[in-house]
């Protein structure tokens, strides 16, 4: 004959498996809780973004394209971080504005 387990058995059961579950979602949350505070690491170790930028011209020969704010959605993957007296001095060279953000006005340059 075949003995079917008992109730307490199969609660035994249910507890192990249970358990089980538990365990893995506590290692999920866990898991979660690290990538959280290692971004928030990530996010606090970033530089701050710089206040001006310049973005460079296709080889390195070529002059400077443009002049923008930091932050400027209209600056290319080729710009780099400038500082306030490097922004106004090209401008003063020639190298134009962004029309979008407009450096110039936040400078308080007045060309010519």
């Amino acid at each position: 004959m075949h003995d079917s387990p008992s109730r307490i058995d199969l609660l035994r059961f249910l507890e192990r498996v249970q358990l089980a579950d538990l365990d893995r979602t506590r290692r999920w949350i866990a898991d979660e809780e690290r990538k959280a505070a290692e971004k928030l690491r990530g996010e606090q170790a970033r530089p701050p973004a710089p206040d001006w930028l310049l973005e460079m011209g296709l080889n390195r020969e070529a002059p400077p394209n443009m002049v923008h704010v930091g932050g400027c959605h209209m600056a290319g993957k080729r710009s780099r971080g400038i500082g306030r007296a490097d922004a106004l001095r090209w401008l003063a060279e020639g190298i134009p504005a962004c029309s979008h953000c407009r450096p110039d006005s936040e400078l308080g340059y007045l060309d010519g």
